[in-house]
């Protein structure tokens, strides 16, 4: 299903219109239609998912629940962002030994972009 379709199928189980839609996400009254041939700016895909109330990951069709997780701020819960941890820690260790700032840096590299070159 395409973003144009999850859009649309969306709109119409809330009772609006893609027009409707697009008013109220502050777009031009057809900006919808066009992402039949188009890929929506992010401001526009956001703007368009909080008038219908569910997620941008759910208009891309990356899940299918609606709303996004809520956290609970509780790491043994929510798990611990690995890139949020490498900023706040400095020294990582691994059995024991600090792990070298270049072996981070290739670490880091290959969780960001799945790539290890």
């Amino acid at each position: 299903m395409t973003i144009f379709d999850r859009t649309k199928e969306t709109a119409k189980s809330r009772g609006y219109s893609l027009q409707e839609t697009a008013k109220k996400a502050g777009l031009s009254q057809n900006a919808i239609y066009n992402w039949k041939n188009t890929t929506p700016s992010d401001v526009s895909l956001n703007s368009v998912a909080n008038v219908l109330g569910v997620s941008v990951d759910y208009l891309l069709g990356n899940t299918d629940e609606m709303h996004p997780k809520q956290l609970t701020g509780d790491p043994d819960v929510d798990g611990v962002d690995l890139n949020d941890y490498f900023k706040k820690r400095g020294l990582l260790r691994f059995n024991g030994k600090p792990i070298p700032e270049e072996d981070l840096r290739i670490i880091y590299r290959i969780l960001e972009t799945g790539e290890e070159d």
